[in-house]
């Protein structure tokens, strides 16, 4: 059996919040699903019964904290408690996969350590579901 097509490493991405592309400050961007299952067992061998739960999505973002003009870290600061566009693209190009969701701003990290790259790391809630697609 040969290997799968599609499968690639995680670089050249296309990461927009608000129709700006931030890739080239970000280290990690991806959505992150968490889908509920209540599980029951019963007293008899095969007593099971589930209920799975709505899927909440959080987008996970680390990367260089740039707190000027044209920096996520700034954006998000400026838009923080309010409702940002954002679509991530795991590889650039016409035809490759990407997502479409709307996340809360939330106010990213602000400073660091002596030595150290300024960076941030946010958990943001994804407020509905992501849309899925090709990019054209």
């Amino acid at each position: 059996m040969p290997a799968a097509a599609g499968a690639h490493v995680f670089r050249n991405a296309v990461v927009t919040v608000d129709d700006v592309e931030y890739a080239n400050q970000l280290t990690k961007a991806r959505l992150v699903p968490d889908t509920p299952i209540q599980t029951q067992r019963t007293l008899v061998p095969d007593g099971v019964v589930q209920d799975v739960d709505s899927t909440v999505w959080t987008f996970e973002i680390s990367g260089l904290q740039i707190n000027v003009a044209g920096g996520l870290a700034k954006a998000l600061r400026d838009a923080a408690g309010t409702q940002i566009e954002v679509t991530l693209q795991p590889k650039a190009g016409t035809g490759q996969a990407t997502a479409t969701f709307t996340v809360l701003a939330l106010m990213p990290e602000f400073g660091g350590e002596q030595g150290n790259w300024l960076t941030q790391e946010l958990e943001l809630p994804v407020v509905g579901l992501p849309v899925f697609g090709l990019s054209t």
